[in-house]
């Protein structure tokens, strides 16, 4: 394990802007390791006042609606007009080895080699929601360390993919067109959440395709009750390979972004996201702490086993082990 450094370089690195700084600070946010654990609350204790000033925005989208390609089109769109741009793009990880690819800086190169833009890989570490574990601590880094823009892309869409929504302030959702009728395949809880629909790939040839996916978009929109934000949903056709669309997208998100902070959405959904944050944390917490029991590791096989032979229901032994976990804590 490479070393670690003292929490005062890690705090003055990232609020200097140094990447390589804020990429250690990051890999000790996701470590397990009960030292770096503790180090990791110094540092964001830290750095705390001062993040907030961003404006994050969750990306997300079926298989093959060229997430990436966007992301590093819209990216590049950011820093021509002077924003400084954080991406935290997560890789989905294998349930066999625990691996991901992390290959995102590959599929994004010429914004990973803008001086104005970061990019940061992250496993999912088989977390639900599509995104890493640590992706909120991970953004505030980002904020502290001067990032305008906070884009955080998902592995896709499904049910438990929505949890991006409890840490961004805008939800981008990506779409193809002639994927099919165009909103039946699309959870309608994943179309209540987003704020505005991009329907990508309106290259040359495919323009009157993605023009109808639109009008239908925003025509099975109007069935839909109001957002919570008050701001009517958007639809709007784009082109990451082509970079066409960049400006109107950025203008949604502005737009938002101008209106949620003047009536104080956006201050409010943000405390909702800390509190979220919080039970988030305590589950957790409390996860790690059951599989770290010494009663579990020894017993938890053996439960198993009577699950896998039908000896026991999985509730059943479920609340044998918690019982006997809560037991075992008490006494120690």
């Amino acid at each position: 394990m490479r070393q670690r450094l003292p929490v005062e370089t890690y705090t003055k690195g990232v609020l200097a802007g140094d990447r390589a700084t804020l990429s250690r600070a990051i890999t000790v946010m996701e470590s397990s390791l009960p030292d770096d654990r503790a180090l990791a609350g110094q540092i964001l204790q830290n750095i705390l006042p001062h993040t907030g000033k961003s404006i994050r925005i969750g990306i997300t989208g079926v298989p093959g609606v060229g997430k990436s390609t966007f992301i590093e089109s819209f990216g590049v769109y950011l820093t021509s007009l002077g924003k400084r741009v954080a991406v935290l793009a997560v890789d989905p990880s294998s349930k066999q080895s625990g691996g991901s690819i992390l290959g995102d800086k590959t599929r994004m190169e010429k914004l990973a080699r803008d001086p104005n833009a970061y990019i940061r890989p992250s496993p999912t570490n088989l977390s639900l929601g599509g995104v890493a574990r640590h992706t909120r601590e991970a953004i505030l880094l980002c904020e502290a360390a001067g990032y305008d823009m906070i884009l955080v892309e998902t592995v896709g869409v499904g049910q438990s993919e929505t949890l991006v929504k409890g840490m961004t302030d805008f939800f981008l959702l990506l779409m193809l067109a002639g994927a099919g009728d165009e909103l039946q395949g699309i959870k309608k809880g994943i179309m209540e959440m987003v704020d505005a629909v991009a329907v990508n790939k309106a290259d040359s040839g495919n323009e009157l395709a993605v023009a109808k996916a639109v009008s239908e978009y925003r025509q099975a929109l109007h069935l839909f009750p109001e957002p919570p934000s008050k701001v009517p949903i958007q639809v709007v056709a784009c082109s990451a390979l082509e970079g066409i669309g960049m400006k109107a997208i950025w203008k949604l998100i502005s737009d938002y972004y101008a209106q949620t902070s003047e009536h104080g959405f956006l201050q409010q959904n943000r405390q909702f996201q800390r509190v979220d944050w919080l039970r988030e944390q305590i589950r957790q917490l409390l996860e790690d702490r059951f599989y770290e029991n010494e009663w579990v590791k020894k017993h938890i096989a053996a439960m198993d086993e009577a699950v896998r032979s039908g000896e026991k229901v999985p509730g059943e032994a479920a609340a044998d082990l918690i019982n006997a976990f809560l037991l075992n804590s008490a006494k120690s």
